[in-house]
């Protein structure tokens, strides 16, 4: 496993390599996050490439004192929100007016022949707010600490925090009264 710090180093010194290296860091995870935002492994595979074209064309505006993970985190999450608001008719679509409804169809079908636990757990997780949504699958799926979480949806750290433990709290609700 690479460290983010010799991703950087090689982009800088042979932004081809460097690249394939990040991809080689990044491609499964930012895919994956991407993929519980946007359900669908298509849309999933689209925003994940648009991402990492984001990626390259823009890595002078990265920042060297913030995170790297949340930066690419929060390319990726914007390419899904932008994903999403195609699917409503705008160029983007903030965060706030994601709704469950937007993926539960999704859902179903993706998880109609896969495991019912799995399934009630990903509903769970549809079922939340956009940003209790977002900020569980940072922490529990990603492992991100709260101040990359905060980084990648633009909150503060303590708003990223309450977020999460609200999710986990709503999810196990939602587990306990849809068994």
């Amino acid at each position: 496993m690479t460290n983010d710090k010799d991703i950087i180093a090689a982009i800088r010194k042979d932004p081809e390599q460097g690249f394939r290296l990040l991809l080689r860091q990044y491609r499964e995870p930012l895919y994956w996050h991407i993929r519980r935002l946007v359900v669908s492994h298509d849309d999933a595979e689209d925003a994940t490439q648009e991402a990492f074209i984001r990626m390259f064309r823009n890595f002078d505006q990265y920042g060297e004192g913030n995170s790297f993970k949340a930066w690419l985190y929060r390319i990726a999450t914007n390419e899904a929100l932008r994903l999403l608001g195609r699917r409503q008719g705008c160029e983007t679509l903030p965060l706030d007016e994601v709704t469950e409804g937007m993926m539960e169809t999704a859902c179903d079908a993706y998880f109609s022949d896969g495991d019912a636990l799995v399934a009630r757990l990903q509903r769970a997780i549809l079922h939340l707010p956009a940003k209790q949504q977002l900020a569980f699958n940072l922490r529990y799926y990603d492992e991100l600490s709260y101040a990359e979480i905060a980084a990648v949806s633009g909150s503060s750290e303590a708003s990223a925090k309450t977020n999460y433990h609200l999710a986990k709290e709503k999810i196990i609700q939602y587990m306990n009264s849809n068994e």
